[in-house]
């Protein structure tokens, strides 16, 4: 399947959303690892833009993803989080 879809695909992202606010409504901490956000960032608009908690980037992107969510969450009005936040733990 993957030939055939990729994380920028409309019924992928549905999937992503539904398991992120699923998990949300029951107070689970999501986070989310593989090489999309290191590549696209449209798509870290889109995990931003649902409210991920974490994301995991390879080291050499992990940078320039850092201060594009920062950005998005910006332009949403969320306040600021911490690295421990977005590791899960308490600020």
């Amino acid at each position: 399947m993957a030939f055939d879809f990729d994380e920028r695909d409309a019924g992928v992202q549905t999937m992503i959303r539904q398991a992120v606010e699923g998990a949300h409504r029951n107070g689970r901490h999501v986070g989310i690892c593989g090489q999309a956000p290191s590549d696209y960032p449209e798509v870290v608009d889109f995990l931003v833009d649902i409210g991920i908690d974490a994301l995991s980037v390879t080291p050499d992107t992990a940078l320039k993803v850092m201060r594009h969510v920062l950005a998005r969450e910006s332009t949403l009005g969320r306040p600021r989080r911490t690295l421990v936040e977005g590791l899960g733990g308490q600020p």
